[in-house]
Formats: C-alpha cells, sequence, structure tokens
C-alpha cells in the first residue's frame, strides 16, 4: 500500500524512475511514477526507502524537488492528447506522481508490427493529434524534451497520448555534475547537446516531432543530431521515401529536422497546418474529404 493506492505490479524501470500499476480506493487502475535516478539512489531488498551515498545526496534532491515541481506543472493540464496526472505526494523519502492508467500500445511498438506499411494517413491523423497536446503544453510555457515513438502511446481506440515529460530531468542535468542529460539520441535537437537552457524552445520539440516521424518510416532512430553537426549522413526523407509518401509530408519531416532551429516551423500549429495541407488539396475526394474535415476540428482552439 501506498499513500491509499495498492500496488500491483511493477510497469517499467528506467534510468530515472520506475512505473507502477496501482489501484486507489474505488478499484480504478492508476499509473504511478517514482522518482528513483539509479546513477544515484538503491533500494534494498525488503525496504521501502532508498539508499543514497553522501556525496550524492545533494544531486538526489536537487532531481526530487523538479519531479515534484514536473508533478505541479502536469497536474494543471487536462488534455486529451496528454497523459493526465491525477496527483502527486511526497513518501519513502522520494516523490510520487499519479497518473490516469491508458490501455493500449506505444506507437514504437506500433511501427515495429507494421514495419514498412504505415500509412500516410495515419501518420498524418496520429501525429495532428499529438501536437493538439503540444500547443497545450507551449501555451504554458512548458516544453516536452523527450518526444520519442516510445513516449507515444495510442490508446485502443487510436488516438495518441504524450507520456513521460523530460523536463525535470533536463533540470536536474544542468544541476549536477553526477547525472548527464538524459536525452534520447536521435531524437534530442542539437542545441540539447549544448546545455544552454535559453537555446531550448518549441523548435526543440518540433525537431523531435519530426526525428519520430522520420523514425516511423525508417522503423529505427534517425542519426543522433550531435554526430549530424560533425558529419551529417543522414539521409533526407524526401529522397529516401520519393515515390511512397507524398513529397510534401516528406519536405515536412526533413523541415523539422534541420540543424538551425530558425529552419524549422515557428509553431506547432504551423507545423500542423503543413500536416493538413495534403487534405486540403484532396478535400471533397470520398473518406479523404472526411478525414480532412476531422483535421480541421482538430486545428480548431
Amino acid at each position: 500500500m501506498l499513500e491509499g493506492y495498492r500496488i500491483d505490479r511493477q510497469l517499467s524501470l528506467g534510468g530515472f524512475s520506475v512505473v507502477y500499476l496501482a489501484f486507489d480506493a474505488n478499484g480504478t487502475p492508476v499509473a504511478i511514477k517514482e522518482y528513483l535516478p539509479s546513477g544515484l539512489a538503491l533500494r534494498a531488498s525488503g525496504s521501502v526507502l532508498p539508499t543514497i551515498a553522501d556525496e550524492h545526496l545533494a544531486a538526489f534532491r536537487q532531481g526530487m524537488k523538479c519531479f515534484f515541481e514536473e508533478g505541479r506543472a502536469l497536474a494543471h493540464l487536462n488534455h486529451p492528447n496528454l497523459v493526465r496526472v491525477l496527483n502527486f505526494f511526497r513518501a519513502n523519502e522520494t516523490v510520487y506522481l499519479v497518473m490516469q492508467y491508458e490501455r493500449g500500445r506505444t506507437l514504437q511498438e506500433h511501427v515495429q508490427k507494421h514495419r514498412g506499411n504505415l500509412k500516410e494517413a495515419f501518420l498524418r491523423t496520429v501525429f495532428s493529434r499529438l501536437l493538439n497536446g503540444l500547443r497545450e503544453v507551449h501555451s504554458r510555457k512548458l516544453l516536452h524534451l523527450d518526444i520519442k515513438p516510445a513516449n507515444i502511446y495510442l490508446r485502443n481506440d487510436g488516438t495518441p497520448v504524450l507520456l513521460d515529460f523530460g523536463a525535470a530531468r533536463q533540470t536536474m542535468a544542468r544541476d549536477s555534475v553526477v547525472l548527464k542529460p538524459m536525452y534520447t539520441p536521435g531524437y534530442a535537437a542539437p542545441e540539447q547537446f549544448h546545455g544552454h537552457e535559453e537555446a531550448l524552445g518549441p523548435w526543440t520539440d518540433i525537431y523531435a516531432i519530426g526525428a519520430s516521424m522520420y523514425a516511423c518510416l525508417a522503423a529505427a532512430a534517425p542519426q543522433p543530431a550531435d554526430q549530424r553537426q560533425t558529419l551529417d549522413r543522414l539521409a533526407p526523407a524526401a529522397k529516401r521515401w520519393a515515390g511512397k509518401y507524398s513529397r510534401q509530408l516528406l519536405e515536412t519531416i526533413d523541415g523539422c529536422m534541420r540543424i538551425d532551429p530558425r529552419a524549422r516551423p515557428k509553431s506547432m500549429l504551423e507545423l500542423q497546418r503543413a500536416l493538413a495541407e495534403r487534405l486540403d488539396a484532396d478535400a471533397g475526394r470520398g473518406w479523404f474529404g472526411g478525414l480532412r474535415q476531422r483535421f480541421v476540428d482538430l486545428l480548431s482552439p
């Protein structure tokens, strides 16, 4: 038991946290994320308290503070395309986030299952809906900083949900010499490798959206941005998949992945409009015209 929640089992374990399946007092399933960075803390068998070496204590506490603040910020977000934080609290000398439990699969799992056979309409629909959630995030002066197919969840009805915000990890990395920045190679924008907070912005998440779309087509992460700055070996989407997908979609992906942030789309709304452009051209053509209307609805405030 944990603050009225019954822990059922562990769902995932990462370098920064542990996620559990739990049930609240009404028997409703929830996902509980526990702050437990493996580089700083250990948990002995049979103990609920983390064991932290004295030299790591300051970094652990700073990261815990950032994790708690992340929970506070996310608790104010209520959007169908963002993971819903229901509660956050301190216990067992660490911090926990209680999130709505979603049933479905990650986009990464979907891509691997349908390797090489993803439809353009599927990509446009999923990412345009996802951008609705990111518009809400950016409107509150927040960034995600860890967008990738593994952090995009597809509910059983196909609607996408953005998981696992990276803001707390990024903050903790800046304040600690112990923890390295926990970005994901291939999806992190070039400016994330520099460690300068002022260089980050909505354009940083836009790069990750482009890299995620690229990965959906390639079924693998693209070349890491720091390597691209030295020797860019990334084949442009417009060349690699020419003839298989519309040129406009492929050029949109390439535009999001420009090394220079100023060359990327300026906002999530601009990127959404680019994703809807093909649908504008096909308006009124059977089911595709209906799909276009759904995009128009998605783009409304």
